[in-house]
């Protein structure tokens, strides 16, 4: 069976509202950006982590941990792989694996210029 998902959909998902554990995720993330290394180059607003790096703006979504560049909103395609350094930081609570994402995310991205993956790498110049 093929489950087909409209491209709307995806959008919705990918960088629509917050639900109920997005909107916790993002509260745990305001508390805690200030007592991290990249809390001079990221900020929440609204339903993003922004994150100002070298090469690029970038806003990831709270809820899917999608990335998009700024300026012009183009999809950055960032795929964990691994254990993410992220991993290593105790949460105050367990159980929300998509945190570790953004926070892996925000730090890779806040330091741009250091990603060796050359396909990430690819899509920082598109």
């Amino acid at each position: 069976m093929v489950l087909l998902v409209s491209n709307g959909h995806w959008e919705d998902y990918s960088f629509g509202n917050l639900d109920q554990f997005a909107e916790t995720r993002k509260e745990v993330l305001e508390a805690v950006l200030p007592r991290l290394d990249i809390r001079e180059a990221a900020r929440i607003d609204g339903k993003f982590l922004i994150v100002r790096g070298s090469l690029n703006t970038y806003k990831v979504h709270l809820g899917s941990s999608n990335v998009l560049k700024m300026p012009g909103g183009r999809y950055l395609c960032i795929v964990p792989k691994g254990k993410s350094v992220a991993a290593n930081i105790t949460l105050l609570f367990e159980g929300d694996q998509q945190l570790s994402v953004i926070l892996s995310k925000g730090m890779m991205l806040a330091d741009d210029t250091k990603v060796t993956d050359p396909v990430i790498v690819q899509q920082f110049s598109q």
